[in-house]
């Protein structure tokens, strides 16, 4: 069958791996381990029933979620740019009209660049890997497709090529199975490879016990304070009581005093005592124990505390503490998808590559981006008219070269001044060309006679003066003017 302009086979295109057959055999990759599979905390904690919770469940684990939607949401608001390369190392965003550029505004028909960037990352960190199937015609990339990881197994051929077997997914056009498809119709990012390469390994499967063992305090406290923080207790009698007479207290303490009922009045009599049972949630600690499971969750996906509300930041260096969180835990899934996405479009060698825009990110405050602009237009190597477009300004008249003031020198000039002076030439005191500096004449010869300079005229003279002598020859020459009238 075709697909996306690829002829694909939609039955088994090469034979199992064998040792009989070693021509084009494909072999599915299998990882050792799978935060999806039965994990134990401890040998033989399956038969007793002590596993991790679904993918579902592990979801409703607040830390779980908050730690997923708050990196796939940062890096979904990050804006795809294409840039090109000017010269010089020089690169310059492309902002006219490209059909990469759309592509990148619209991946697909369901899925804008928001949805599409929050959906790779959230596929990334949940089950360690995404895959986005490219849609081609013509041999150019008009669609881009996020593959659900349950359905695509990476497969490898005896002679190391890498293919992906994809079954059905309607949603990505996928209408029948796809028994081998190239690794080159396939974009692949991945978390870190514990087992094989191919593999990503999710960061729930490093806390998916902690974050089991939360929703099941979560779980105990939901009943506990069902109970009006009452926990359950035991009657006792000081002698005999029949089995029959037992059932019924039972039933009637049941009846009256659980659940809703709780608070009623209890009257006891044949000197029977009731006693708790369950221990307290002061006694067993339940808060430091939930806060404990948060701090193990946020610790494996990296993200800093004060990020998902665990803990309180301090604002004074709140600008610190977001570049931390972008080194820590953004930069790597940002720099990896930007790698991947630009080796799956064949950018890589050539003018053009796909960046995700940071100014979202670590976009400063109004002061502060304030006083970065006057710094930079200050300094003389930014210009007015970038400042203004930064902050969705027309440019101005003049604005589009940087600034200096008169007194600083042009590096250029104060090298070829250094130069002058080597070479034996006298900078000219205006600025201008270098002039001759005067030399000693050769032995034996007369030096040459120097012409006799012309007498300055009044305004030579009045420009060479100084500016208080200056001053004072004016003064003096309105003086004169005034005596010779009387």
């Amino acid at each position: 069958m075709n697909i996306f302009g690829l002829s694909i086979s939609t039955k088994a295109a090469v034979a199992p791996m064998s040792t009989q057959n070693t021509g084009r055999a494909l072999a599915p990759v299998r990882s050792n381990g799978g935060w999806f599979g039965i994990l134990e905390s401890f040998t033989g904690a399956w038969q007793k029933n002590v596993v991790v919770d679904s993918d579902r469940n592990l979801l409703a684990f607040s830390a779980v979620y908050a730690c997923v939607t708050l990196i796939a949401n940062d890096v979904g608001k990050l804006r795809m740019k294409l840039m090109q390369e000017v010269g010089d190392g020089i690169w310059k965003e492309v902002r006219k009209k490209d059909p990469l550029l759309e592509l990148l505004r619209r991946p697909n028909h369901y899925q804008n660049r928001i949805q599409f960037l929050t959906q790779w990352i959230v596929s990334k960190l949940l089950f360690g890997n995404t895959y986005v199937l490219q849609e081609k015609e013509a041999g150019r990339v008009v669609g881009l497709y996020i593959l659900d990881p349950r359905l695509v197994t990476p497969l490898v051929a005896d002679s190391g090529d890498v293919y992906y077997q994809i079954n059905a997914d309607y949603l990505s056009l996928v209408k029948t199975p796809l028994a081998a498809v190239p690794a080159s119709e396939v974009i692949h990012d991945r978390m870190p490879s514990l087992w094989h390469p191919l593999l990503g390994v999710s960061p729930i499967y490093a806390c998916g016990s902690s974050a089991t063992q939360g929703i099941r305090i979560q779980a105990n406290s939901a009943s506990f304070f069902e109970n009006m923080s009452r926990p359950s207790g035991v009657l006792t009698a000081p002698g005999h009581i029949p089995d029959d007479t037992a059932e019924r207290l039972k039933k009637a303490f049941e009846e009256n005093f659980s659940a809703s009922k709780i608070g009623r009045l209890a009257v006891l009599g044949d000197a029977l005592k009731y006693e708790a049972m369950t221990i307290p949630a002061a006694d067993a600690q339940l808060i430091e124990q939930l806060k404990w499971t948060v701090e193990d969750v946020a610790r494996c996906f990296h993200v800093p505390l004060h990020m998902i509300g665990s803990a309180n930041p301090t604002f004074a260096n709140i600008g610190s503490l977001t570049q931390s969180y972008y080194s820590q835990t953004l930069q790597s899934l940002i720099e990896s998808l930007e790698e991947t996405l630009n080796a799956g479009l064949a950018l890589v060698g050539t003018d053009l590559a796909v960046e995700l825009d940071l100014e979202a990110l670590l976009r400063m405050d109004t002061t502060a981006r304030y006083e970065s602009y006057s710094k930079g237009i200050g300094a003389g190597w930014m210009e007015p008219d970038y400042a203004r477009s930064k902050e969705n300004m027309a440019p101005t008249p003049g604005g589009d070269t940087p600034y200096m003031q008169q007194q600083n020198w042009a590096l250029a000039q104060l090298a070829k001044r250094d130069i002058n002076e080597q070479q034996g030439l006298a900078p000219s005191g205006g600025g201008g060309e270098p002039t001759l500096a005067p030399t000693a004449a050769p032995p034996g010869e007369e030096p040459s006679p120097t012409p006799p300079k012309e007498p300055p005229s009044e305004e030579e003279e009045d420009k060479g003066l100084g500016s208080g002598a200056f001053a004072a020859a004016l003064i003096a020459k309105f003086t004169e003017a005034a005596y010779a009238e009387i």
